[in-house]
């Protein structure tokens, strides 16, 4: 097996910057699981948050994450896509 780590699909889109894709509902994160490990993570809000969501800081996310909707990962893979 090879992991493409080093391939961006699509090109040249900043992952850092989900708002540049339309997702004003979306925040970057970095999670280190381990020491040299970084994975590249976006928190998405439920619809209900949409409208609420854009334009907020961090701390708006982060606080959101202890609402009582239900929190759902999703695990897309290793091309270097999200």
């Amino acid at each position: 097996f090879y992991f493409f780590f080093s391939v961006r699909v699509p090109y040249f889109i900043d992952l850092k910057r989900p708002q540049d894709q339309g997702l004003n509902h979306t925040c970057n994160y970095y999670l280190q699981p381990e020491e040299d490990v970084t994975i590249g993570v976006w928190h998405t809000v439920p619809a209900a948050l949409w409208k609420n969501a854009r334009g907020k800081d961090q701390l708006w996310f982060e606080e959101a994450l202890g609402s009582s909707h239900p929190v759902m990962l999703y695990l897309h893979g290793n091309a270097g896509t999200r």
